[in-house]
């Protein structure tokens, strides 16, 4: 188990975290830029010390401001994958892993370090330069390094961050198939929800500063607490007022004037959430409003193909997300400045307090 509290001044920024993860557990700690989450991973890596906290693993402290103990890095048996990956690049793929194993005797250091390589798939590369390697293929000798020390904590920094698009995919399942055979507690940050949800067992969403809400991918994007959560995760998020009705529903008035309705019940000022792929297009004016469905005139703004669906950008009394099929795209003749009808239930239509 790995725990790590910590209380600390960041400029402008108040770092207040208190994380717990189990062994052969991944925890994602997921937010915007400047909200504090590398810091979180120093502090765990002895990297930062913060003003007051306390950092365990399992039996071992770390760190104790009360008592006056802090180890050092080198001092912690932890495992830190940096977001450049920080490879030696005058030195070759074996000889970066055998870096992490000078406590090992020299004569087996090679041996040892080509034997962590070629669980990577990376034994023909082991005489291979950094430059020389692909994004994918640095990721992996720096993991190969991290793990070489058989660390009890894993640490990882936006690990996917220094990848262009089309490597990002591949290297991030075969990080995943990694931390998912790892019996050690692992800590990654990043701000990308969805490389969160693909690597992380739970997901810590932080918002300067401090945890707004903690579980796995799934729960936060069924029930976010917050609309910064909501908006993290993906959601197509309304601010607007609510007002209870006598059916059981709730209708909110948006800011831009319009109503919608929802199944939950709250009243006052509220955000409306509802993800892109609960939108459906139809052709401006053509059907009256069903009482169950939620109903907005917007134009096209942008037309993106993600895979095998389409992601449409809607500007009307609210900006909206919606997200179709490709024959949708092309039976409506769906392209920017063309007038839509965007519906969604109501009942796919979360209402959560503003933040």
């Amino acid at each position: 188990m790995l725990r790590v509290e910590a209380q600390t001044d960041l400029g402008a920024l108040r770092l207040e975290v208190d994380l717990e993860v189990p062994a052969g557990c991944c925890l994602a700690i997921a937010g915007p830029s400047g909200a504090g989450k590398s810091s979180a991973l120093r502090v765990a890596a002895g990297l930062l010390r913060p003003a007051s906290g306390r950092v365990t693993s399992g039996e071992e402290v770390w760190l104790d401001t009360v008592r006056g103990i802090d180890r050092r890095p080198e001092q912690r048996r932890c495992g830190y994958v940096f977001q450049d990956y920080a490879l030696f690049g005058h030195r070759r793929a074996w000889q970066n892993v055998a870096y992490a194993l000078r406590d090992r005797p020299r004569a087996t250091r090679e041996q040892e370090a080509r034997a962590w390589l070629a669980r990577f798939g990376l034994a023909e590369l082991a005489d291979a330069r950094p430059a020389t390697l692909s994004g994918g293929e640095r990721q992996r000798v720096a993991l190969a390094r991290a793990l070489a020390r058989r660390p009890d904590v894993l640490l990882l920094d936006e690990p996917l961050s220094a990848l262009d698009t089309r490597t990002r995919a591949a290297a991030g399942r075969e990080l995943a198939d990694v931390l998912r055979a790892s019996e050690i507690p692992v800590i990654l940050v990043t701000h990308d929800f969805t490389e969160a949800a693909l690597l992380g067992d739970e997901v810590a969403v932080l918002d300067r500063g401090r945890v707004v809400q903690q579980g796995t991918a799934s729960a936060l994007a069924a029930c976010p607490a917050t609309a910064f959560v909501a908006d993290f995760t993906g959601a197509v998020v309304l601010r607007g007022t609510a007002t209870p009705q006598a059916d059981g529903s709730t209708v909110v008035v948006l800011a831009g004037g319009h109503a919608i309705r929802s199944t939950d019940v709250a009243s006052g000022p509220v955000a409306a959430t509802v993800f892109p792929w609960e939108v459906t297009v139809e052709p401006a004016g053509q059907t009256a409003p069903r009482s169950a469905q939620n109903r907005v005139e917007a134009r096209v703004l942008s037309v993106t193909t993600i895979g095998g669906r389409v992601r449409l950008g809607l500007d009307g009394a609210e900006r909206l997300t919606a997200e179709v099929s490709t024959t949708a795209v092309a039976h409506l003749d769906l392209r920017a400045g063309v007038l839509v009808a965007a519906t969604w239930k109501a009942a796919a239509t979360r209402l959560v307090p503003l933040g």
